[in-house]
């Protein structure tokens, strides 16, 4: 979520409702203090989500593919993995051990990248569950085993997302008939309740939107939501028994909020990523638009006298925004300017690189007059032919509403969020607010 995608948005969601669009203003941008974040791995100079989640989510920068590690630790590496003393504690623990109620919301499979950097410790992302590993005998307890079984993930009070084939055999399917992924013949959504219940905890699972909205928060305070088998599906594409992120958002603070010591939640927007990726620019604008619906939901629901919000980005992309185009001009067209050398007409919005590269025909550009720019699936211009966009490497936007969000102006290292949080909070090791 880039400051450009920030501002396409801005101008996409007005032009929705008949506004020229660049006056707009997201949710979070009304937030009294901004800052800006670094975001670069210990590895690399352009972060990955791994890296980037674990910066933000436990304050240790991080090599890239790794989550929950140390720097001492290389991408996939197992041995390291293994050694308790490279693992980091971060937000979810630090509010566990304040008493605090917790959740995870995403769009993405809970097991990807950037939800596990809250709860797991794992020298490859792509570790999601035990057949994701590269071979027999590792030993390396994959990421969707960590969020049931784990000391943070099993403690987790609200989960909220996709990849629910992590959980459960190859050999099964679930109640929409898909087959599972696991090979070690685990179901860990069953071994979800079991524990849950073991503790003496009420426990509810649900794979759909009916049933997520019916539950009463009062009863049901534990509870695992897998809606999708991959990833959720795009805003633009959902079925009317897809969650939006704002409703879970505003389900998972129904429930966390019964707990009178308060509560951490972390939300992710996850599919503005996978669209730019793509350099499906339509999308991607359309998920930071749901984003900050769910960031309205928030608002709407605390009390920012004693709630601190936090808004921000794992990382850059590669979209660029440019042309001169007068103002109301569509964000996703032609800019109206026809100035380029070749005098061949140009997108708004391109990428640095991705799969939107059009090859040349007979050396000119590719004409893109009849292209089709309604398609959902249109894959804007991309400079460099890649088989997906990378991200970008420069800083990315913070805001913050609440107590002490103050704290938060300046521009600093990525790792300092999670630190900041954790003093305005009083939870964790450091020093805190509390105890000056």
């Amino acid at each position: 979520m880039s400051i450009t995608t920030l501002a396409a948005t801005r101008v996409y969601l007005g032009q929705k409702y008949g506004h020229l669009g660049e006056e707009l203003k997201l949710s979070f941008e009304t937030f009294p203090y901004t800052g800006l974040a670094k975001t670069y791995c210990v590895d690399l100079n352009v972060a990955d989500s791994a890296c980037s989640g674990t910066a933000y989510l436990t304050g240790v920068k991080a090599n890239t593919g790794t989550v929950g590690l140390s720097a001492a630790v290389k991408r996939g590496d197992c041995k390291g993995q293994r050694d308790g003393k490279h693992s980091v504690t971060g937000l979810m623990d630090w509010a566990q051990k304040a008493g605090k109620a917790t959740g995870v919301v995403t769009t993405t499979r809970v097991t990807h990248a950037t939800p596990a950097a809250s709860y797991a410790h794992s020298a490859e992302r792509k570790w999601e569950s035990d057949s994701d590993l590269p071979k027999k005998g590792l030993r390396c307890e994959d990421i969707a085993s960590q969020l049931v079984k784990g000391r943070v993930g099993s403690h987790i009070n609200v989960i909220l997302g996709g990849g629910r084939q992590k959980f459960f055999p190859n050999k099964a399917r679930d109640a929409e008939g898909f087959v599972g992924h696991r090979t070690d013949g685990k179901d860990l959504i069953h071994e979800w309740l079991l524990k849950k219940r073991a503790m003496g905890l009420p426990a509810t699972y649900v794979y759909n939107r009916v049933d997520l909205l019916t539950l009463n928060p009062k009863v049901h305070t534990n509870i695992l939501g897998l809606f999708s088998p991959d990833h959720m599906p795009y805003h633009l594409e959902a079925g009317n028994d897809d969650p939006a992120l704002s409703e879970m958002t505003e389900k998972a603070i129904e429930i966390l909020s019964q707990n009178p010591k308060g509560f951490f939640l972390f939300v992710e927007g996850g599919r503005i990523d996978t669209a730019h990726h793509q350099t499906k620019a339509r999308k991607a604008l359309d998920e930071t638009a749901e984003f900050a619906k769910a960031v309205e939901a928030a608002i709407r629901m605390v009390d920012l006298e004693n709630t601190l919000i936090v808004v921000t980005s794992d990382h850059s992309h590669t979209m660029t925004y440019s042309g001169y185009s007068k103002r109301g001009s569509d964000i996703l067209g032609f800019t109206n300017r026809m100035n380029a050398s070749d005098n061949l007409p140009y997108t708004t919005l391109s990428y640095a690189n991705g799969p939107g590269y059009r090859p040349e025909t007979l050396n000119r550009r590719h004409n893109m007059q009849a292209d089709d720019f309604k398609s959902l699936n249109y894959t804007y211009p991309s400079l460099v032919p890649t088989a997906r966009e990378t991200h970008g490497g420069e800083d990315v936007a913070v805001f913050a509403s609440g107590p002490w969000s103050h704290i938060f102006s300046g521009n600093y290292e990525q790792n300092y969020i999670p630190h900041a949080i954790a003093y305005a909070a009083c939870i964790g090791p450091g020093l805190t607010s509390c105890k000056i």
